[in-house]
């Protein structure tokens, strides 16, 4: 079970945020979600803004948001798409922001796809969803901060449990990888 307060304050970035919607929903008005399937945003419930973006190629100003999630959003996309994603993630957030990675290791999900259950408890209501994939790119915790620290942020928790991986870092300059 993954249990979710009310505890950032200011502009959310929801990466992959359409589906369930489970950080618009915590967190209402203050999360901008994007993602690049219009019929995921269509199925988000409402009380945020949602935007048909591709988190490679985001259109925001630079340093417009005080944090960034991606919740089970990175096992959608290669390696190549989870580096470019969270430099632009980077690139967006404020000076002293907040990114915030929930996922999963995933060893393999090519020829047989990889699922993995969720329990959610937010404040108000508690949500069960599976998320499901086939890909080639496998992925874990290490790889996943590598990316972040070779995008110039700084490891502030981590956190390890059945359904997954939390990683929060932050962006402590305004550094400029390479892409």
């Amino acid at each position: 079970m993954i249990t979710l307060n009310k505890d950032l304050s200011g502009k959310i970035l929801d990466v992959g945020g359409g589906g369930e919607g489970i950080i618009g929903r915590l967190y209402g008005e203050q999360v901008t979600a994007i993602d690049k399937y219009q019929e995921e945003l269509d199925e988000a419930p409402s009380g945020f803004v949602k935007v048909l973006m591709d988190a490679v190629n985001l259109t925001f100003s630079d340093c417009s948001f005080d944090h960034a999630t991606f919740f089970y959003s990175l096992m959608f996309m290669s390696a190549e798409e989870q580096r470019r994603a969270i430099m632009e993630a980077v690139r967006v957030l404020k000076c002293g922001g907040e990114i915030h990675i929930w996922d999963c290791e995933i060893a393999s999900a090519y020829l047989e796809p990889f699922c993995v259950d969720v329990q959610v408890q937010l404040p108000t209501e508690q949500i069960s969803t599976t998320y499901g994939i086939g890909k080639l790119d496998a992925q874990d915790k290490t790889s996943i901060q590598t990316i972040c620290e070779n995008a110039g942020l700084q490891s502030v928790t981590e956190r390890v449990g059945e359904e997954g991986f939390y990683l929060c870092f932050k962006k402590i300059s305004h550094h400029n990888a390479s892409l």
